[in-house]
């Protein structure tokens, strides 16, 4: 089987899931943040690079239950502010279902398909579990469980093998294990 095309960049880069119980069937996807005017909208911390996830009459999971937005507005930098068709208590997570997402692109991974991967240098040796990626200016950056912080970059990320679950890296990126 031929391994995945090397990825240049992660998708929905804020979308991580919990790597627990991944491949989960809820997704991350933003977190309640301050109150924002006084309509009962907030501003979403940590949001989702796609902004369909906050447009009037999507679905989300907060606190275990559905809940429809009613509003959604641009705030500053670049955040959605979004009243819900309920209350929810700041620092509520926001999910939507994994099934909502639609297929990534080639080159490209969801976030929560990356969360748990083991990633295996060049040769086989273990260099930890992929916990978060990080978005950077530049590419984006795998944090793995054992500390490292390596560039979702062709030179270093060799495959991405969903089937298999795992990633393999280029030798020479993390020479400090």
């Amino acid at each position: 089987m031929q391994p995945a095309p090397v990825p240049t960049a992660a998708i929905c880069s804020r979308l991580p899931a919990d790597p627990e119980t991944s491949p989960d069937p809820l997704v991350r996807v933003g977190r309640v943040g301050r109150p924002h005017g006084v309509d009962g909208a907030f501003v979403v911390d940590d949001g989702s690079d796609d902004p369909r996830r906050f447009e009037v009459g999507a679905t989300l999971v907060v606190g275990g239950a559905p809940a429809a937005v009613v509003v959604s507005r641009q705030v500053g930098g670049g955040r959605r502010a979004i009243r819900l068709d309920r209350p929810v208590e700041r620092g509520a997570e926001l999910f939507v279902e994994r099934s909502a997402l639609p297929p990534s692109e080639p080159d490209s991974y969801y976030v929560a398909d990356l969360i748990g991967l083991p990633v295996l240098e060049d040769g086989g040796r273990m260099l930890g579990t992929v916990r978060d990626v990080h978005p950077g200016p530049a590419n984006d950056a795998l944090g793995l469980d054992s500390g490292l912080l390596l560039p979702l970059v062709e030179d270093c990320v060799l495959s991405v093998d969903l089937e298999e679950r795992r990633i393999v890296v280029a030798r020479g990126f993390a020479d400090d294990l």
